[in-house]
């Protein structure tokens, strides 16, 4: 279809392309080229190729501000994420600006923690994103209250926060937690410690809770000094697990929130000259890709978190159509994954 547009000849000086020029070389209004560039679906395919092949042709580029302007909307997303040392985040970024950029969205990617949220802040008061995906929020993130406060548009991939009105997409923890238990008490291992994140994690906190009642229902309560309260971090897990080798006699298992902190354990026992499982059981959780690696070979349960990254940035486009949809909370089973650790 280019081949057959004409290519407007410009000398040097003349002024930047323009939307006029495309609906010139392209034979329609300039109202139908912003409706092409704005994805309209209520055009014809043969002129929503000739529009395209006019853009090609002069090399035009749509001002953003401008288009911001005129449509409200900056086609721009700003991601939340924590700790991209953790694998878990950066396959739930991946999956997330995939999808973002196949529906015609930037990304804007602020690292949660220390300053970061400055930048968020500003941004959502200042509406200079459509709307936000937080993978990390917890009820005293300052960049949830901010966006909450401006009504943005917003999804939280990764956690649940009880209460609050949001599109809200997570693993079902707590049954993954107790899954943990059984496959323990199944074998018999009925001493086992507990390598917690945060509390003010949902994810922390409900696998916490389904693993020490689901424990305790099998009559192999964990006591209170093998339960580890933590920052989901790899050197946190090391420093636990190196104290929990000086027990006699050692705990029989070790499960930790995330596969993060499981891999801190497997390096521990390395440390110590000892291995998983032939002194003591470790079990993670996430399934990031990393635990299916031969130096790991990480038993863990395995959450779907590039579908839940699907679903999540579906659920935000639709609400972008549709302001006044109804909050959904979607949970996804989460299965336990049996390899050499455990």
């Amino acid at each position: 279809m280019g081949n057959c547009i004409p290519r407007l000849r410009r000398t040097r000086g003349e002024a930047m392309v323009t939307s006029r020029d495309v609906a010139r070389l392209a034979g329609v209004s300039q109202a139908t080229v912003s409706r092409v560039l704005s994805s309209s679906s209520k055009l014809s395919p043969d002129t929503v190729a000739k529009v395209r092949a006019a853009v090609e042709t002069l090399g035009y580029v749509p001002h953003a501000g401008a288009q911001a302007m005129k449509t409200r909307r900056t086609r721009t997303v700003g991601v939340v994420v924590n700790d991209l040392t953790n694998p878990f985040y950066p396959e739930i970024l991946d999956e997330v600006t995939r999808e973002l950029d196949a529906a015609g969205y930037r990304v804007v990617i602020w690292n949660a923690g220390g300053d970061s949220h400055v930048d968020a802040l500003a941004a959502i008061r200042e509406r200079a994103v459509d709307g936000v995906v937080f993978t990390t929020a917890t009820e005293e993130s300052p960049e949830l209250q901010a966006a909450i406060e401006q009504n943005s548009p917003i999804v939280l991939i990764n956690r649940i926060v009880e209460g609050l009105n949001c599109d809200q997409v997570a693993s079902e923890n707590v049954a993954g937690g107790a899954a943990v238990a059984d496959y323990l008490a199944a074998h018999d291992r009925t001493t086992a410690a507990l390598i917690g994140g945060t509390d003010r994690a949902s994810t922390s906190r409900d696998r916490c809770t389904g693993f020490l009642n689901r424990m305790a229902e099998h009559g192999y309560p964990v006591p209170a000094d093998l339960q580890f309260g933590g920052d989901f971090s790899h050197d946190r897990a090391v420093r636990i697990v190196d104290e929990l080798l000086q027990q006699d006699p050692r705990p029989m298992a070790v499960f930790c929130v995330n596969d993060y902190m499981a891999f801190g354990a497997l390096d521990a026992l390395r440390k110590n000259g000892l291995s998983a499982p032939a002194d003591c059981w470790v079990i993670g959780y996430d399934d990031v890709d990393m635990a299916s690696w031969e130096s790991f070979g990480l038993t863990t349960v395995r959450q779907p978190s590039r579908e839940m990254a699907r679903v999540g940035v579906r659920m935000l486009l639709d609400r972008l159509q549709k302001p006044d949809l109804p909050a959904q909370q979607v949970r996804f089973p989460g299965r336990l994954i049996h390899r050499r650790s455990a």
